[in-house]
């Protein structure tokens, strides 16, 4: 067992808190020492109450899927003998209504382009099967509910 904290701080530094005039922007802390500025979404609380330059919930959500799934990836692939200089994710993530009527992120979807250097490099059903693979081991796809997809581009050096 693996214990991940995470420290969220948010102060109200006498905003409008009880007439809904506060601003959602807060410090997300890790343990490393990297701190990464938060805030809610402006697609559900409007500027200025939100900070469109911070990350918002719903952002890292998308991130720490395709973080998960691209190191997997890697680790994979080296295992393989493949050899890896780039791979660039444009992943997206559709929020709805689900089946019980709740507001929800349904789809996540990953879209990895990796570019492999080195002597060999994959087929597409090699490239298939090693994102098939890391979207097996993904702790945190493992984690969720929400369909998570992934559609590799497939390109050639």
């Amino acid at each position: 067992m693996s214990t991940y904290t995470a420290e969220v701080l948010w102060q109200r530094d006498g905003q409008d808190f009880a007439g809904n005039r506060y601003s959602r922007r807060h410090v997300l802390r890790f343990d490393g020492g990297a701190e990464v500025p938060g805030s809610s979404s402006p697609h559900v609380v409007p500027l200025p109450m939100s900070d469109a330059s911070a990350v918002d919930p719903e952002e890292m959500f998308i991130a720490s899927l395709s973080s998960c799934h691209m190191l997997w990836f890697l680790s994979l692939a080296a295992k393989q003998r493949f050899v890896v200089d780039r791979y660039l994710d444009a992943a997206t993530g559709v929020m709805e209504k689900n089946a019980d009527g709740q507001t929800a992120m349904t789809v996540v979807t990953l879209r990895p382009q990796v570019t492999f250097g080195g002597e060999r490099e994959p087929t597409r059903e090699e490239l298939d099967a090693l994102h098939h693979a890391a979207h097996g081991a993904c702790f945190i796809a493992n984690s969720v509910r929400t369909e998570v997809r992934c559609e590799p581009v497939f390109a050639c050096a």
